[in-house]
């Protein structure tokens, strides 16, 4: 292979229909990647083959695949595992997802009907794509659930996960939610803060939140809460070496408690301090449910 296909970035873009492809594919151009839409997978390879012989004038490749492709869509699988075999360091897969719910309303709102829908209704499309994408989505590299994103929020999403770094190592994201407002879809790992004293249920803490200094003092002094994060935070360090050790280059660590405003919060800046000691690790902070009511 050339030197030039040495520094070749693949990244394949595919996902449920409505979640987000388009504003995808729109940010990664302003990041300067070459993105193909609605690219057959049989023709990735060749798509490369191209783009080696054009050198350093595309050395970041992005092809949107997904269900239009028809039923040549089903042979995507097989089509992005020869790729990996071939560059095994070099190409990713971006898996967009939304909840059915979300998905409907946006159908709804655009007036316009699902691929797969047929003579059926909107959820039956959705349905019968989430079991087409099923295989595809559990070998995915980077999973991003845009069910809470607006597009301006997805883009910047992209950018923070797909801007050009100095470190080779892994993007952790460390994520806050509220049970009560379901899982994160995208989440690798998953801890519960349910175990420690809600401050939901102490008057002079109820209007305040896990980023204030009472509320973080208050749930760090209760029995546990500092074992917790040592425990947890040590037993990601094994795993944060062997993604890097396996090119995974993106995780989604998220800590749950009642309603995501409290407890979840002071841990998850807890754990990320923890976190960014670790070697080759780039550590971002995001609180899912802390806006809601």
């Amino acid at each position: 292979m050339s030197d030039s296909s040495e520094q070749q970035e693949v990244l394949i873009v595919t996902g449920m229909s409505g979640a987000g492809r388009s504003t995808v594919g729109n940010a990664l151009e302003d990041l300067g990647w070459y993105v193909v839409d609605n690219l057959p997978a049989q023709m990735l390879r060749p798509l490369l083959d191209l783009a080696e012989r054009a050198g350093d004038s595309l050395p970041k490749i992005a092809a949107v695949v997904d269900v239009r492709g028809g039923r040549l869509f089903s042979e995507a699988q097989e089509a992005v595992r020869t790729l990996r075999e071939s560059m095994p360091s070099k190409v990713r897969v971006l898996f967009l997802d939304a909840t059915d719910a979300v998905l409907v309303r946006r159908f709804e709102q655009v007036r316009r009907p699902h691929p797969l829908q047929g003579d059926g209704t909107l959820l039956d499309g959705i349905l019968a794509e989430r079991a087409r994408m099923e295989e595809l989505r559990e070998t995915s590299d980077v999973i991003i659930d845009t069910s809470e994103l607006n597009i301006h929020q997805l883009a910047t999403a992209i950018t923070e996960t797909f801007a050009e770094s100095e470190d080779p190592g892994v993007q952790v994201t460390v994520l806050s939610f509220g049970f009560k407002y379901g899982l994160p879809t995208d989440a690798d790992m998953v801890g519960d803060a349910r175990f420690l004293p809600n401050p939901f249920w102490v008057p002079e803490l109820r209007p305040q939140n896990g980023l204030d200094e009472p509320v973080t003092t208050y749930v760090m002094a209760q029995q546990g809460a500092r074992r917790f994060i040592d425990a947890f935070g040590a037993a990601l360090e094994p795993v944060l070496e062997g993604y890097q050790r396996e090119n995974k280059r993106h995780a989604t660590i998220a800590i749950g408690c009642t309603g995501g405003k409290h407890r979840s919060v002071t841990l998850v800046g807890e754990l990320a301090a923890h976190l960014r000691g670790l070697r080759g690790v780039a550590v971002s902070v995001k609180h899912r449910d802390l806006g809601r009511e």
